[in-house]
């Protein structure tokens, strides 16, 4: 029953990926970009999640840990430039 809603959980965020690419592409704003950008980071951390609790792997966790970090220094990196230009 529970691999059963963890993969509806995986079809539901691979969903998200594609709204949120198709926001990235038409974004009109670059502002629309970067939260489409981490929301598609926030969205693969999860997957991550997901295939190191099938694969029953810890070091996945590693992974998406070190995955997330990068990815929260990329979104503040990508907002101070667009607030005051570097």
């Amino acid at each position: 029953m529970v691999n059963n809603i963890l993969i509806v959980a995986g079809v539901l965020m691979m969903l998200g990926i594609i709204f949120s690419v198709y926001r990235f592409i038409k974004g009109p704003d670059i502002t629309d970009r970067v939260i489409s950008f981490d929301i598609m980071t926030i969205i693969s951390v999860s997957i991550i999640g997901l295939i190191a609790h099938f694969a029953g792997r810890v070091i996945y966790l590693d992974v998406a840990l070190v995955y997330a970090l990068l990815s929260f220094l990329s979104v503040v990196v990508i907002a101070r430039y667009i607030e005051r230009g570097l």
